[in-house]
């Protein structure tokens, strides 16, 4: 747990990143446009919009991280940092004599890995085996005598390529990895349409009772289709298989109404919320220890940020000048 503007290599990464990164790519994430669309009264006209999505791709590689836990709206951007790392690795990741390089961190690993390794790489590189690319990259991770520049190297040897600056880093999702925002719309801070984890009971029931529903029920009597309306989105997450079957009928047969079926999304909201409210209360009653933990956290951070961008700044030629 860090602060990220206590970590100035971000925005060092950041920087140096945008100088390979085509306009082109910024300009189709599909956030880009659909903000600017809903945001309309806001000037997002700026590099700082336009060049967010590749200070997220920063904030993720330079800790070299294998996946991130995000929803299924953010994998695109992940897909982004994948584009952005290749490339990079592609351009920047070519170190005289690499191959021999590459050949003597394999000996390290000892004699039946290596020899596990060798095969391992042999059969993706010459047959496509997926499986066996996963499981020498498990080797690898596993590898616990390696120092950093071979593990790098073992993986870019592993593919075919260069030494591996920048890892490409793949998407962590739960069960539940789309949830839409109160109005229907994609869940988002800027749309004002989400539920704070630490939100008052009061004010989440109330965002609950008042979302919308269906719109072809406008009387009580009116039929509808819990496949229009946002708060089925909810039942799928926070009903049981039984509460999701007496949701469909009734609502179909008209025979429940709106704040009835609601009733069931806020008990299961506020079950999920409460412990989460009682656990950071701990923490709010506990200021120094919430400094202490991101003290600890910022220094830990920024000593594997510097790591990464050393490499980075190698690989460009860039030196210090004392």
């Amino acid at each position: 747990m860090f602060i990220q503007s206590r970590i100035p290599e971000h925005a060092e990464l950041h920087a140096l990143l945008s100088m390979i990164t085509p306009l082109g790519w910024l300009e189709r994430v599909p956030t880009y446009k659909d903000q600017q669309e809903k945001l309309s009264d806001r000037d997002l006209s700026t590099y700082g919009f336009l060049g967010y999505p590749l200070l997220q791709s920063a904030d993720v590689l330079i800790y070299r991280a294998r996946f991130v836990p995000v929803g299924e709206d953010q994998v695109p951007h992940v897909e982004f940092m994948r584009e952005i790392a290749r490339r990079f690795n592609h351009i920047y990741g070519r170190e005289p004599g690499f191959e021999d390089k590459a050949k003597a961190a394999v000996k390290k690993l000892g004699s039946r890995k290596a020899k596990l390794y060798n095969e391992l790489r042999t059969r993706y590189q010459e047959q496509g085996d997926e499986g066996a690319l996963e499981s020498a990259r498990a080797l690898l991770d596993e590898a616990q005598n390696l120092a950093q520049g071979d593990r790098e190297r073992l993986f870019g040897y592993l593919e075919g390529g260069g030494r591996v600056i920048l890892v490409e880093p793949d998407v962590l999702l739960t069960e539940a990895s789309r949830l839409p925002g109160l109005d229907g719309q994609k869940m988002s801070k800027s749309y004002g349409n989400t539920i704070a984890l630490r939100e008052d009971p009061q004010a989440v029931e109330k965002k609950l009772r008042t979302m919308p529903t269906d719109p072809a029920r406008v009387r009580r009597t009116d039929p509808g289709d819990p496949l229009k309306c946002p708060v089925w989105d909810f039942h799928q997450i926070y009903s049981g298989e039984e509460t999701r079957a007496w949701v469909m009928d009734g609502c179909r047969s008209a025979g429940i109404g709106c704040l009835e079926c609601k009733q069931h999304v806020i008990d299961g909201v506020q079950a999920e919320l409460a412990p989460i409210r009682e656990r950071a209360q701990e923490f709010v009653n506990n200021p120094a220890e919430v400094r202490r933990i991101i003290a600890a956290g910022c220094e830990q951070a920024r000593t594997v940020a510097a790591q990464t961008l050393q490499e980075v700044r190698q690989s460009l030629g860039l030196v210090d000048i004392i």
